[in-house]
């Protein structure tokens, strides 16, 4: 994407944070692979990130919001467009609500460690599943991530979003339609916050579910190995990672790209990786799943981006 002098001028006079340009994002992902952004933004404020897609939508320039990269891989190509990395959007509070409740603010790069934190100083349960995820809280209720039976939907009171208008506008949760690992959004929608309604509980019982958590992760996930969780989404039959282990899969690799020993369905980074080889690993995987079971398997992680 050529990008003139006067542009580039206007992007750097929308942000206090840093613009990159030519930014390798295998650098902000947790894959550790991917090609360069033409650019890469980092808005510090909701006010800097609506001005900032202003000056993109109205200049038809593509763009991709980046949160933790936990969920994501980047072709080797790269992105030709605009990067806008939400970790500056770092707001966190909390209030007490209706019935006894309490309504916790996030904005969308709030790591969801910061909330599993908050939530075990303050005694508030309902988080403890997110003890463990390294993503923010944008990028888990756009894919409305979970574990152990629990859902992003079922703690999200509402959203903030800027619309195509770049107009603020809260949805509240009767208003979201959630999916197995997906809220239902226009494409264009970006995610500035979220509000999230948890309950009063008791400190030791909290600390203790995080810790029960936080050791189940460690024992089933390749936690010493770069990767970008679950690769797929897991079918209604049975886990995609006993899918892959019954097809004898853990172990099979593509240059420095393997499929976990530990857990099938994670895609680990050996140290070298390259996106075009955990692709083909995807695509191997899904093959030997299909032919073994005839189950087709759904990727879950998001891929963007040009081939190298």
């Amino acid at each position: 994407m050529p990008l003139d002098a006067s542009f580039k001028e206007q992007l750097t006079s929308c942000v206090s944070g840093p613009v990159l340009f030519d930014e390798p994002l295998g650098r902000y992902t947790s894959m550790g692979v991917g090609g360069p952004a033409d650019v890469l933004v980092f808005p510090q404020n909701r006010q800097e990130l609506a001005h900032l897609l202003s000056l993109l939508r109205k200049s038809r320039v593509p763009f991709l919001a980046l949160g933790n990269g936990t969920n994501l891989l980047v072709r080797d190509g790269g992105y030709r467009g605009v990067a806008v990395s939400l970790q500056g959007l770092k707001q966190l509070s909390w209030v007490p609500g209706a019935e006894g409740k309490v309504r916790v603010r996030a904005e969308a790069g709030v790591a969801l460690a910061a909330i599993v934190r908050l939530c075990q100083r303050e005694s508030l349960t309902g988080m403890e599943l997110c003890a463990g995820i390294p993503g923010s809280v944008g990028g888990a209720v756009r894919m409305n991530a979970g574990a152990y039976g629990i859902e992003m939907k079922d703690v999200v009171a509402e959203i903030a979003v800027l619309n195509e208008h770049q107009e603020l506008e809260t949805l509240s949760r009767r208003d979201l339609s959630f999916e197995y690992r997906r809220l239902v959004l226009p494409d264009a929608a970006v995610i500035v916050s979220a509000e999230f309604v948890l309950s009063p509980g008791n400190r030791e019982e909290i600390a203790a579910k995080i810790e029960e958590i936080l050791s189940l992760r460690k024992r089933k996930h390749p936690l010493n190995l770069r990767n970008a969780g679950s690769i797929f989404k897991n079918p209604r039959s049975m886990p995609a990672g006993r899918l892959i282990e019954e097809a004898g899969l853990k172990g099979t690799r593509r240059g420095d790209a393997m499929v976990s020993e530990l857990h099938g369905n994670f895609i680990v980074n050996l140290g070298h990786a390259r996106t075009a080889e955990i692709m083909d690993l995807m695509e191997e995987v899904r093959i030997r799943v299909r032919d073994c079971r005839d189950v087709h398997l759904e990727a879950e992680v998001q891929i963007v981006g040009e081939d190298g």
